[in-house]
């Protein structure tokens, strides 16, 4: 590794420690100097690493770590001006308004390099809108702003750069990114495939089951659907397409379940965060309403690989051939510990930050620890287990962050007097710089799109588009609701999820509550279908990370993604007519029959809306379909899709017809 490589590695190391040390709150800033900090770490590490990344010349490189020097400046400027800038908050001086132009230009430049001009240039159009838009024509125009008051509020303050998106990506964000890169170190990734193909691999079409059940678990940790997909497909896609999948259906299988590891709890993606952050309520209760509408989106995955597999007569393979989930469980349990604890910690009321530093120091524990007794007795290795219990218990007193710390400390020290135990101090060091390294496209996406949040809020132009959603909507929220998933892929075809997220909710969030639609399904609704913009085409980011690993080509596995992907675009729409399939009260269902049948309902009749759209769309059940049959099991499905009676019954009744219709078809044949 070269002089600038190893320099960016330590610079990697320092900003995970950096983001630990303050989310544990042993070193202690001020919200806006943590932001800073964290934004100017961005892109310190950043720009340099890409210009190294990509082989650039020596003037690049230049040009490239001088703007990491500024980013440096910009946030020790904020560090040393803090109070001061607090003083004279809306009337900036002119040395303000430079340091703000520069992190302006900064935080641009950096998001075009690791992300493409597509966000950039939708956060441009915003900030062209602050200065320019009173020479619109009404409604559009709004009073007018000077250049000064448009930089001071988005470059300072925490409406703009260094708003909600930037908190939570300095916070929560980066410190679950870091307890997968640990977990994943640590060898989550073997255990979840280990158990996956000893549950599931010899099942019919088994290959493809294990892709869906180790994704979906390894993607409530990693809360990346790319990331997701390039580290378990480099095993899953192959096994598929050995296993007799075609590459296209192979990928979009992958993509599919990656992507649904956002949405599934405990810790679900950076997404859910912010969602709890904006909305002012317990991250628990955005679990509440993820959890059904995940555990259906994956069951459906698995029914489509299931039919798929029917179809092709793909079975499962050999279990001599298949590790034993038990011995898998009995040799990596202990990975599952801090999983366990976050959960725990993240129900029973704890913050996410206070959960997962504790998650986070008790993955370095276990890991640190199971080197030093690797060189121990049974005994000893016992009382360390026990020891660690204590420090755990100790770390639900709050006192215990301490103690975790000095812990971490004093098996750091003892790793390092033994040859094992520098290999796995190695180990951790690295998974300190990739997470940092991980951390780059979702950090600087925060950073950018608090432009675009700022532009709404000293603009107020989310109430243009809000009303026009209104207006539609009192008419057909059908038609509303289209409309806004519509703009959910649209945007999702250049920018990621996070940002996607946090400009449609902006906008459609209000707009649904006023039509009557319940605040968390609203932003469950948008956070959908931002996640499905990345299986759909032309662009369908998850489907091009896994086009290199199936060698087929992209947009022929984004088209087998969303055949895969069918149920995630049904169940935010039946959210909407019926709130309870989020365990959320309101609807008429829910008044008319009470909440709880409500829910076991809705459950119901979504099972069966999905179970037949996986059977018009493969066309196998149990034996091949003619295309009349498939029809009639699409149509059925469709009428349970809209929340009213008639409809309800109406599909039921073909949903009967179906069903008969099969059976004396079977029997006949038999």
């Amino acid at each position: 590794m070269s002089f600038e490589g190893r320099l960016l590695f330590w610079i990697a190391v320092a900003f995970s420690v950096f983001q630990v040390l303050t989310a544990a709150h042993l070193v202690d800033f001020a919200s806006q100097v943590t932001r800073a900090f964290h934004v100017g770490f961005l892109m310190l590490l950043g720009f340099p690493l890409l210009a190294l990344m990509r082989g650039s010349g020596r003037s690049v490189k230049a040009v490239a770590w001088s703007a990491a020097c500024l980013a440096v400046a910009v946030a020790l400027y904020q560090w040393w001006e803090y109070v001061p800038l607090l003083m004279r908050a809306g009337d900036p001086l002119g040395r303000d308004i430079v340091f703000g132009v520069i992190v302006l230009g900064l935080t641009f430049a950096a998001a075009w390099a690791i992300m493409g001009p597509a966000l950039p240039i939708i956060a441009g159009a915003f900030l062209a809108y602050c200065l320019w838009g009173e020479y619109l024509p009404s409604p559009l125009n709004h009073r007018g702003y000077d250049f000064a008051q448009v930089i001071d509020h988005m470059a300072y303050g925490t409406e703009g750069i260094y708003g909600i998106p930037t908190y939570v990506s300095s916070t929560f964000i980066f410190l679950f990114i870091l307890f997968g890169a640990f977990l994943e170190k640590a060898g989550m990734i073997r255990l979840f495939t280990d158990v996956s193909l000893g549950l599931v691999g010899h099942k019919m079409g088994g290959a493809a089951k294990v892709s869906v059940l180790s994704s979906g678990l390894m993607g409530t940790i990693s809360g990346s659907g790319v990331a997701n997909v390039v580290t378990t497909g480099q095993f899953t896609i192959p096994l598929m397409k050995k296993f007799g999948y075609r590459p296209a259906f192979a990928g979009g299988v992958e993509a599919t379940a990656s992507m649904g590891g956002q949405i599934m709890p405990p810790v679900m993606g950076a997404v859910a965060f912010i969602m709890a952050e904006t909305l002012g309520v317990e991250y628990v209760e955005i679990v509440q309403a993820a959890i059904i509408p995940a555990i259906l989106y994956f069951a459906a995955a698995f029914w489509m690989v299931h039919l798929e597999a029917g179809r092709m007569n793909l079975r499962g393979l050999s279990k001599a051939e298949l590790p034993s989930p038990k011995a898998a469980l009995k040799e990596g349990w202990h990975l599952i510990l801090p999983l366990g604890v976050l959960v725990w910690l993240l129900f029973s009321g704890y913050t996410p930050l206070f959960a997962g530093t504790v998650g986070l120091g008790l993955t370095l524990m276990l890991i640190l620890g199971a080197s030093v007794a690797l060189g121990l007795p049974s005994g000893a290795i016992r009382v360390i287990f026990w020891i660690g219990i204590g420090l755990l218990a100790g770390a639900f007193l709050h006192w215990g962050i301490w103690v975790l710390a000095t812990a971490v400390v004093v098996l750091v020290a003892m790793n390092l007097m033994s040859k094992g135990g520098r290999e796995t101090i190695v180990m951790c060091r690295d998974a300190l710089a990739d997470g940092a390294k991980t951390a780059l496209p979702v950090g600087v996406a925060c950073a950018l799109v608090g432009i675009i949040i700022g532009t709404m809020t000293l603009t107020g132009a989310a109430n243009t588009f809000g009303q026009f959603i209104v207006g539609v909507g009192e008419k057909s929220l059908f038609l509303s609701l289209v409309l806004t998933m519509i703009t959910c892929i649209v945007l999702g075809m250049g920018i990621p999820t996070i940002p996607n997220y946090i400009i449609t909710s902006s906008i459609a969030g209000p707009a649904l509550l006023e039509l009557g639609v319940p605040l968390i399904v609203s932003h469950m609704f948008v956070f959908y279908f931002g996640i499905l913009a990345d299986l759909t085409p032309p662009v369908a980011l998850a489907c091009f990370a896994a086009a290199p690993i199936a060698k087929e080509r992209g947009l022929t596995i984004s088209l087998q993604a969303v055949k895969i992907a069918a149920a995630g675009f049904v169940i935010p729409f039946m959210a909407v007519y019926t709130p309870a399939l989020m365990l959320q009260d309101g609807g008429p269902l829910s008044q008319s029959i009470g909440y709880v049948p409500a829910v076991v309902y809705v459950v119901v009749k979504t099972i069966t809306a999905i179970g037949l759209w996986g059977v018009a769309v493969i066309g196998w059940l149990g034996r091949p379909l003619v295309l009349w049959q498939r029809g009639l099991a699409m149509v059925a499905a469709f009428a349970l899709i809209v929340a009213a009676p008639i409809s309800d019954i109406v599909g039921f009744l073909l949903v009967a017809t179906f069903v008969a219709q099969h059976l004396l078809v079977q029997r006949a044949s038999a």
